[in-house]
């Protein structure tokens, strides 16, 4: 392998000094620390059609969701636990047959960060 080659492959985006300043983060505490405030009356992620899901082999809804808004019934069925989302918005990207209706939640509803 040229050492051009050899060189991109050992490229880091952040030098080690500014790497070395940041703070370790893990992202499951600062999802606990999230307030959600639930609207039950209204879903702000919906499918938009039951049956492209079904007809999906690789569900990547499944995976890209870092809280895990969506899972599979024991009938395959896409299942959608809007309450927990944290307002990414991967959902309205990932999806490749643009089959999710993504909505900010109403007013007074949807996640309150602690800082930020």
């Amino acid at each position: 392998m040229s050492e051009r080659k050899e060189n991109e492959r050992k490229h880091e985006p952040l030098s080690p000094k500014l790497r070395a300043s940041l703070p370790a983060v893990n992202v499951d505490k600062l999802v606990a620390e999230i307030k959600y405030y639930v609207d039950e009356e209204f879903a702000h992620i919906q499918v938009r059609e039951p049956a492209i899901c079904g007809a999906c082999t690789q569900k990547p809804c499944l995976a890209f969701c870092p809280v895990h808004v969506f899972t599979q019934d024991a009938q395959s069925k896409i299942m959608v636990g809007y309450q927990a989302c944290v307002e990414c918005g991967s959902c309205r990207i990932g999806c490749p047959f643009s089959n999710i209706d993504w909505q900010l939640p109403r007013g007074g509803y949807g996640v309150a960060y602690k800082f930020g």
